[in-house]
């Protein structure tokens, strides 16, 4: 999978850019999130790296045959009819997994949002794992892991220090990405 995905990125002119080594666990907060092509190209990204991540989804989504495709991909079924948040499904995830590393957008939608769900910090926080800084910069073709952020416990100043690494980074519809 990963010369094939090398390849096919290579072919659409996209090219890939780690500036840091992968933790064994992590979330990754990849942004700005602004078209349904990130996922496509954020999946052959981390798989020409020969990284594997996932990626949540709701558990309703998982029923024969799909599930074998979703789990396949990286999907983690979530339960939100469980009384537990979503945050402590995570927190188990990671708890119950040698290497798990989890990609969420901080937008929560490929639409303007006028300010970032913590998701992702709060899972973060609750599992003990850093979070990997992750873009998509339409402008350059690029796809990358700016660097690997330890989260402090205070969620104001450490997003301030999250979305300084978005500066600059286009989206595919730049319009619709927001540092709030």
């Amino acid at each position: 999978m990963k010369k094939l995905s090398q390849f096919i990125l290579k072919l659409a002119g996209w090219k890939t850019v780690v500036m840091v080594d992968e933790p064994p666990k992590s979330v990754i907060c990849v942004a700005p999130h602004t078209s349904n092509w990130d996922y496509p190209v954020g999946e052959l990204s981390y798989w020409s790296l020969g990284r594997k991540s996932s990626f949540l989804m709701k558990k309703s989504w998982f029923f024969f045959p799909l599930n074998f495709v979703f789990k396949a991909l990286g999907g983690v079924p979530v339960d939100r009819s469980k009384r537990t948040s979503v945050t402590d499904q995570m927190a188990v995830e990671f708890k119950n997994r040698e290497r798990f590393h989890l990609a969420i957008t901080p937008e929560g939608t490929r639409g303007l949002v006028q300010k970032w769900k913590m998701g992702f910090y709060h899972i973060a926080i609750k599992a003990n794992v850093p979070i990997q800084i992750a873009y998509f910069d339409y402008a350059k073709k690029e796809m990358g892991i700016k660097a690997v952020f330890y989260p402090t416990g205070d969620e104001q100043a450490d997003l301030k220090v999250i979305q300084a690494y978005y500066i600059g980074i286009k989206g595919r519809f730049p319009e619709k990405f927001n540092l709030n």
